[in-house]
């Protein structure tokens, strides 16, 4: 992956991680700033992933998908964790 690639992975990553939050369902009780640091995690995470499957110049939209997946199970087990600990609270 080079730097091009990192760079482009955290800006998607701060998308990713808001839609993430928006299509999961139900209230996630986390903050916003953890919901984009789940975002860029999955997104690195998922350029990775699909960098090993396909190589575009395009709009890759296999390595879009799976970093939304990522995103969403990310938000999902993160929501569920921090809810328990009931931190900030």
């Amino acid at each position: 992956m080079t730097v091009t690639g990192i760079i482009s992975a955290i800006v998607i990553g701060l998308i990713i991680g808001v839609v993430a939050r928006l299509i999961l369902p139900g209230k996630q009780d986390i903050p916003i700033w953890l919901t984009i640091v789940v975002g860029i995690v999955a997104a690195l995470i998922g350029s990775f992933i699909a960098g090993s499957f396909r190589d575009t110049d395009g709009i890759d939209w296999v390595e879009l998908l799976i970093q939304l997946v990522l995103a969403v199970i990310g938000v999902a087990i993160v929501a569920g964790a921090y809810g328990r600990k009931g931190v900030g609270r």
